[in-house]
This record gives C-alpha cells, structure tokens and sequence, in this order.
C-alpha cells in the first residue's frame, strides 16, 4: 500500500500559521549562569530557590530523555501531564465546529472530554470483539475533516496492545496524525514506536512519567513527533507550562534508570502471581490479556463487587458503563502486600 501523500500546513490551523507565538524573558536570553544579572523579567531578586522562572524549554531534563530514548530534542516537548500535551494538538490542528477526530472506545476517555471541550466532532468507532480497531470501518469514517486518530496502545482500560499492522495501515492511508498514546508503553514486551518515527511523518507518540516512573503526582508528559510537529505545538504552548519543582523532580527520577527498571520488574513479576490468583476466584467470568500494569476482568456483576471491595477498603475500578465492558473491572496491580490483600478479599467475598 501507497502511503498518502502527507502536508503538514494543510493541517495547522490558519490563525495558528499567523500568530507570532509569546516570547518569554527567558526565551529571550537562554545563557544562563550565577554570573548574571537578571533585572528582565519583573522578578523578586531575593532568593528562594524559586524566585526565577523555570527554564521555558526544560533543556537539561529533556537532554536526559533525549539521550536515554535515542532522540534528538526538536523531537520533543513536554506538558503538563499527556492530558496537555493532547490538549495542544486539538488546539493546534482541529478547527472548532468544523473539523473531527477519531477514538477508539473501550478507551482513555480524556480524549472525547478534549472534543468536547474544543468543539470538535468525535466519531467514535468501536473496537472489535478483540478489543482491536476495524480499520476499514476507521478509513470509511474519514473525510477532509479528519485531523487526528486517537490510539491508546497498551490501551486503557482493556490492556492490550494494538496489532502493528493495522496501525501501519492507518499511517499510510490517513492524511492526518495518527497519535499513539504510550502511557503504559514501559510495562510491554512489545517495542515502542518511536523507532518508526522518522519513516511517518505523521505519527505522534504521547509517553508519560506518571505510570512507570511513579511521578503521577509531577504531571509531566512526553510528545515525540517530527521537529516541524513540534514546532507548531511549541508556538502555542504556555510558556512557562513546566514549573521548577516538577523539572527538578523528574530529572532526579529519570536519572535513576535502573529502580525504574527495578521497579517495572517488580511490578510484572507481581502481574503474573496476580493472574494465577484470579484464576481461582469463582465470579471471574473473564481475565483479558494485558501489556498494562492493570488487568482487566469480567465478574458476575461489576457494581456489586466493586461494593463489596470498597467496603473491605480496596478501590478498583468499575468499568461496566464503556462500551463492550459490561460487568468489567480494573484492577492496578500494586505491591506484595497490596496484591495479598486484595487476593484474601476476593476469596472472601466470593462466598457472599
């Protein structure tokens, strides 16, 4: 199959290509040093350790992920959390009350919130019995207003990962940006697709801190895509959107590479007892295969037993409202202890 021609000024937005993006003090002068006196940007000159405004660019933190991912820094931005990072390719790409994008229910739902929020069409396409996308049915639903395609891969919340080969077709065919969310990406044997990101120049990769670098409380998120994607999104982007804490935190864990890696073992060798446990609980209809530090299952009955574990003080979630998850539940796998807990309430509850 051909890939489709692809134009990225087709997709910016007219008054994104106008506008003349915020330039901040520290936008302005990026050298830096203890040697200099900074009477620029209104700021109190007495030190706190917080009294300057945090670098706009994040170059020392983004260095670090530059060189640990093998990517080159006009490759990447990060946001205030993914949900940011998502935010700005609405507001980038997707013209209000004009233009649409797709997702792919069961999945995360910030995306349709970030639809409805901008004033853009979703059309939702469900997955199959498989938890896997129709890609005919996706390239039927596509017009000229199509901008973006939405795949959660680990998904969230079925746990599985998306077939390469129909993600290949949607890149090669669609004319828009393919938006490969990554969150759990750390937790799979499969290999991310950042190694495919210079052979399309329409896919963009969304990766966070918050799941297996155990820094959801910072709310940092990573978008990979060409520099000229990158680009548009950092001329739109708030400029100071990374305070000086959170930059501080997250290079302290990124650099710990090997607790992270630690700790992803853990996590997985935790999953695999977890799942032969669950095998024994006697109103598991389902357990769904996962890629995912959850897993998800099928009960008797969700709410009920979602109940029932709140009352014997563990929260899970109850999934059975989205699509194709009736009497379905989420469960994070969580420490020795936790996961121990939540085995003897499971066999506990089953006799009720």
């Amino acid at each position: 199959m051909k890939k489709s021609k692809f134009n990225l000024n087709l997709l910016v937005r007219d008054n994104i290509k106008r506008m003349i993006p915020y330039a901040s003090a520290r936008a302005e002068f990026k050298d830096v040093n203890d040697s200099m006196v900074y009477l620029d940007a209104n700021e109190n000159p007495f030190e706190t350790g917080l009294n300057r405004y945090p670098d706009p660019q994040q170059l020392t933190l983004k260095e670090v992920i530059a060189t640990q991912k093998e990517m080159h820094l006009e490759n990447i931005i990060l946001g205030n959390g993914s949900d940011e990072i998502l935010d700005l390719l609405f507001r980038a790409f997707c013209e209000p009350a004009k233009d649409n994008v797709i997702t792919l229910p069961p999945t995360f739902g910030i995306y349709d919130v970030l639809a409805n929020t901008n004033n853009v069409e979703n059309r939702k396409i469900v997955l199959n019995e498989n938890f896997q996308p129709d890609v005919d049915v996706i390239l039927k639903k596509i017009d000229t207003n199509s901008k973006l395609i939405f795949i959660c891969s680990p998904n969230n919340p079925t746990g599985n990962t998306i077939e390469a080969e129909r993600i290949m077709r949607l890149l090669r065919s669609f004319k828009g940006l393919v938006v490969i969310d990554e969150a759990y990406i750390d937790f799979s044997s499969h290999k991310s697709w950042l190694s495919k990101l210079n052979e399309f120049p329409n896919l963009v990769i969304t990766q966070t801190l918050s799941k297996a670098y155990g820094l959801a409380g910072v709310r940092l998120g990573i978008c990979y895509a060409s520099k000229e994607i990158i680009a548009v999104l950092n001329k739109i982007k708030l400029p100071y959107n990374i305070n000086e804490l959170s930059q501080q935190r997250a290079l302290e864990r990124v650099l710990k590479i090997n607790d992270i890696r630690n700790e992803i073992n853990s996590i997985l060798e935790e999953k695999e007892v977890l799942l032969k446990e669950l095998l024994q609980v006697n109103f598991i209809e389902k357990i769904y295969p996962s890629d995912a530090n959850f897993i998800l299952i099928k009960v008797d009955n969700a709410s009920t037993r979602y109940e029932q574990l709140i009352k014997n003080g563990i929260v899970i979630r109850n999934r059975t409202t989205q699509t194709l998850l009736k009497n379905c539940l989420r469960i994070t796998v969580g420490t020795k202890i936790e996961n121990e807990h939540l085995i003897k309430t499971l066999h506990l509850i089953s006799e009720y």
